[in-house]
């Protein structure tokens, strides 16, 4: 009897863990995702084949635009980047959101920081509130397993040489 319960209980055990479903790691294109309100940088990511690397090992800070702050720039602008002889601008704008390394808030100080794209990044802290370039952090310190997000309010330029 005492085999028998042993067995069994065993044999729930692995069925649980057959059944139950694998963690998965959210990494900052799936955080992003799931956030809901980054609609149009995944799109932009998939346009400038960028998915691949910001589901890399990392980290990453990324300064995210949120569909709010695309919708400011001037009508058809995100239309226009969006398509294939464009990409090359549109890689350009997007890695100038993100930053080598993790970079929580507490940890930022005002001054410049190199982008992937190449260019600085101003940041600035006034009034508790974290400025980037001319965009405002509106939420900082959305983890994500492969670095950190901040939303921004606005889509940052890199600028013209």
């Amino acid at each position: 009897m005492m085999l028998r319960k042993q067995v069994l209980g065993l044999g729930m055990a692995l069925v649980l863990a057959v059944a139950a479903p694998a963690v998965q790691a959210a990494d900052i294109v799936d955080t992003a995702v799931k956030a809901g309100s980054f609609k149009t940088l995944t799109a932009a990511l998939k346009a400038a084949d960028l998915v691949i690397v910001l589901k890399g090992k990392g980290p990453f800070t990324v300064f995210a635009p949120t569909d709010e702050a695309f919708a400011k720039l001037p009508k058809g602008t995100v239309e226009d980047l969006l398509k294939p002889e464009n990409k090359a601008k549109l890689v350009k704008i997007l890695t100038y959101h993100v930053v080598p390394g993790e970079v929580l808030a507490k940890n930022i100080k005002p001054g410049k920081v190199k982008t992937v794209e190449g260019a600085d990044l101003t940041l600035k802290i006034e009034d508790k509130k974290v400025e980037v370039n001319d965009a405002y952090v509106t939420k900082a310190n959305v983890a994500a397993d492969n670095g950190v997000i901040h939303v921004i309010d606005k889509v940052l330029m890199p600028p013209t040489k």
